[in-house]
């Protein structure tokens, strides 16, 4: 029997009578659900080209450089506390031209090798634009995080236009993010600014004990991959 019934009753919307007030919020909510679609989408292809490189390269060299990726969109009342902070207007359109990080990419690595030939595969790619580059394993922050952050813009093609999103890439080693995961929740979780210099230091100090971990783990991998290509050639 055929069912009738819509889950959407369109016909009743069409006859309301909304106020202005009413008018106004709907314009809001379906604003913001196109600003978060058009950022999740941003995330979405960033993600495929991921998923497309890593497969590659277990293809061709049996090597999967990414662990795994995770991605997220920002809290809206974050971008609203965000630009409040700054003195911007609040709207869609200020947080698209003044915020780089509403759309998130963490990209997990298994080696600090594979952290950099991650960013040099990506941005090989040609609608790929580096927007800013921030190194934070080279020159680690002073509290002891260790990351790469590439702040690039990737197109996204909508049914009238193409827009250029914005996506803050992160990308960083099993262990650093172990780090920085522990770090954020003992400081958030636990609602405090800052930590007692004691603590600041116990935390740094496991910073570096996690990068001599690093270090090792790649010297390692590196080693048997020698000791296979000889064994190859045996």
């Amino acid at each position: 029997m055929k069912n009738n019934r819509s889950p959407y009753r369109f016909d009743i919307l069409k006859n309301m009578q909304f106020n202005q007030e009413d008018i106004i919020m709907l314009e809001q909510i379906k604003g913001l659900s196109e600003f978060r679609h058009l950022y999740e989408s941003g995330m979405k292809e960033i993600c495929t080209k991921l998923s497309i490189l890593d497969q590659e390269f277990n293809v061709k060299y049996d090597h999967n450089p990414i662990h795994h990726v995770e991605s997220r969109f920002k809290d809206p009342q974050s971008i609203v506390n965000k630009l409040n902070r700054r003195g911007l207007e609040v709207s869609t359109q200020s947080a698209m031209d003044n915020l780089t990080d509403i759309a998130g990419v963490r990209v997990i690595c298994n080696y600090l090798s594979d952290i950099y030939l991650v960013e040099r595969v990506l941005l090989q790619q040609d609608d790929i634009k580096l927007v800013k580059k921030m190194d934070y394993i080279q020159r680690p922050k002073p509290n002891g995080y260790r990351c790469l952050h590439l702040v690039v813009t990737v197109p996204v093609y909508l049914s009238e236009r193409k827009i250029d999103v914005m996506v803050e890439i992160q990308i960083r080693t099993i262990a650093m993010d172990f780090w920085a995961s522990l770090e954020h929740e003992l400081k958030y979780k636990n609602n405090v600014d800052d930590f007692h210099l004691d603590l600041q230091r116990r935390l740094k100090n496991v910073s570096e004990k996690i990068n001599a971990l690093d270090q090792e783990m790649l010297e390692i991998y590196e080693d048997m991959k020698t000791l296979n290509g000889n064994n190859e050639k045996m």
